[in-house]
């Protein structure tokens, strides 16, 4: 009986309060984007940044800020950290890390005009071959790159 009664409050709450009553109980996270942009050549853009926790190499990103979609969010941090455009924009695959509570989301594409640091937030931007990528490119980083290799790779 009472979960009945409390079902019927619920329903007769305004559907704002219902909202933020929902949104309390819910644990918040911060959402990235991050890219594998890959050229001609096979071989992948790395940026070097500054404010990076491990040695600073790592795949293109940064987050998503409120009401901006994922895909606009990864075209202006490109435009912001390389200067370039993004083209063939394809959906990967994205991960959730508990510690840190972040939403990753990663996408494929190609660059469109000469990647190059634009922002104080970047150190350098360069082409890698897969086979000789940065020596101290951090474990995860390269499982990360290794993952958006494997054939139909589509949100797992």
């Amino acid at each position: 009986m009472f979960p009945k009664l409390l079902g019927a409050i619920w329903r007769g709450l305004p559907v704002p309060i219902r909202r933020r009553v929902s949104r309390f109980g819910q644990g918040r996270f911060t959402v990235t984007v991050a890219v594998m942009i890959f050229d001609d050549e096979q071989r992948i853009l790395l940026l070097e940044h500054v404010f990076r926790a491990d040695n600073g190499w790592g795949v293109p990103g940064g987050f998503v800020a409120r009401g901006e979609q994922p895909a606009e969010a990864l075209r202006r941090e490109m435009r912001e950290e390389a200067d370039i455009e993004l083209d063939n924009l394809q959906l990967l695959f994205a991960r959730t890390l508990g510690k840190v509570k972040q939403v990753e989301i990663y996408y494929r594409a190609s660059a469109i005009g000469d990647p190059k640091p634009s922002s104080f937030e970047i150190k350098s931007a360069e082409w890698f071959p897969l086979n000789d990528l940065p020596p101290d490119l951090s474990k995860d980083q390269r499982r990360l790159i290794e993952r958006a290799l494997l054939p139909n790779e589509n949100c797992h």
